[in-house]
């Protein structure tokens, strides 16, 4: 493989800039030569979609997978697919929509590639129902450094299988995925729109759908206090069993600068939410639409993490056990609300109790916020670090896949499976985030 220096590396929120020598293969053949280039460290990144630093590694090298792009093989009667880990869920979709089948579980953007949802073991709005992404994987091929080209899956290698889902990379670089597709009857679904006046109301509204729904998600007003606290819009949807079986559309608007940094402030946040939550009122009912704007609200917009400026952004998404109840949620809104900072789109999920297959996957039983917040330097990570404790206190974890700083302690603490992961990591794989939580 071939590195260039490369200068323009960042992960989706745009915290820092990172210098990296980059290589792009395009086979996995050029990939397996990786084991005659010596000991340095490498880390294999896909679409960059991830919002922390686990996609990066400042003065190292980057092998970016997304030239492996390719179908290998389709079953229909089966839905089994195989595929090389640099074909992004977009591609996918686009593909096999029309025959009948989608991804079984799906991020908030389908831009990421099917290694990057591996590694991060993604999860969706349908977690209660089918779990986390690495339930549906049926096998990997992995390239180490220290043992060559591996085919792994949960009978085959399983600890390394279950160290590489959600390993963030860090077990070698995966080249090939073979993965359990879902049949469906139409692309679009049937969605109900509630609208909720405080946090309890909204948990509630959560919790009476995960036995009838299929997906089930929440807008949360986080500029909302007192009586307000926690008011939002729940969504709920089930695929229709029957109609047309279109792909979606590519997106026709994108943010074209970063040079907007006064454009997000407290009172732009508290009036968006405002509208939003009112629209959400009027909105109220049933209503069918096609998959994509339920599923993929904010792919209709080309690099809208420009929005927030040039400094970017860090995103917040932990997870408080349902053994903890909702009052963590509640001190996390109220010491939000406090702030004056915020998310535009905040959300709330429920996380069910089918056990993720990696060491390291973040969802377990309980509810999940995740939540975007401009970085205005120490005062960011001072609101941030009041969360982390009232996290840590709940017993609950945060998402490396979304965690820029961290303190590495807790991430240790909060993993069970963490001193059992570090067994399996490729001597050769590195991150910035890996090198974080060994400082």
């Amino acid at each position: 493989m071939h590195f260039q220096t490369n200068g323009e590396l960042r992960s989706w929120g745009r915290v820092g800039n990172r210098v990296h020598q980059v290589a792009r293969p395009r086979f996995a053949d050029d990939v397996r030569r990786w084991h005659g280039f010596g000991q340095d460290g490498r880390l294999a990144v896909g679409n960059l979609r991830s919002y922390s630093d686990v996609c990066l590694s400042d003065g190292g090298r980057i092998v970016d997978m997304t030239g492996l792009n390719r179908f290998r093989s389709f079953d229909p009667a089966t839905g089994i697919v195989v595929a090389e880990a640099g074909l992004t869920i977009d591609e996918l979709l686009k593909a096999i929509v029309p025959l009948g089948f989608f991804v079984p579980v799906t991020p908030g953007t389908r831009f990421v590639t099917l290694g990057g949802a591996v590694a991060n073991d993604i999860h969706g709005k349908n977690h209660h129902r089918v779990g986390t992404f690495g339930r549906h994987v049926r096998s990997l091929v992995v390239e180490r450094s220290d043992h060559g080209t591996l085919i792994l899956s949960p009978q085959r290698e399983p600890d390394l299988f279950a160290a590489t889902v959600g390993g963030l990379g860090l077990t070698g670089i995966i080249t090939e995925i073979e993965l359990q597709l879902q049949p469906i009857g139409s692309s679009q679904l049937s969605v109900e729109t509630l609208s909720c006046g405080n946090l309890d109301a909204l948990c509630d509204a959560l919790e009476a759908a995960d036995s009838a729904f299929e997906h089930n998600v929440a807008w949360i007003d986080c500029t909302a206090k007192g009586s307000n606290l926690g008011r939002g819009i729940a969504t709920r949807a089930n695929w229709l069993s029957d109609g047309a079986l279109l792909p979606h559309s590519e997106p026709k608007r994108s943010m074209p600068t970063d040079r907007v940094d006064g454009l997000l402030n407290s009172l732009s946040l508290k009036l968006f939410n405002s509208l939003y939550h009112a629209k959400g009122r009027w909105a109220a009912g049933t209503a069918v639409r096609h998959y994509e704007p339920f599923l993929y609200p904010l792919d209709s917009i080309r690099h809208w993490n420009r929005l927030y400026g040039r400094s970017g952004f860090y995103q917040y998404q932990c997870v408080i056990p349902d053994s903890a109840g909702r009052e963590p949620i509640r001190e996390l809104l109220e010491e939000i609300a406090k702030s004056g900072e915020g998310s535009f789109l905040a959300v709330l999920k429920r996380f069910g109790d089918l056990a993720s297959p990696g060491m390291l996957s973040f969802p377990m039983p309980g509810l999940t916020l995740a939540l975007d917040f401009r970085n205005r330097g120490r005062a960011t990570l001072e609101l941030l670090a009041r969360l982390d404790d009232i996290v840590a206190s709940a017993s609950g974890r945060l998402y490396a896949a979304k965690d820029m700083r961290l303190p590495p302690d807790q991430f240790r603490r909060s993993y069970a499976s963490f001193d059992r992961f570090c067994s399996f990591v490729d001597p050769c794989c590195r991150s910035d985030f890996w090198a974080r939580l060994q400082s």
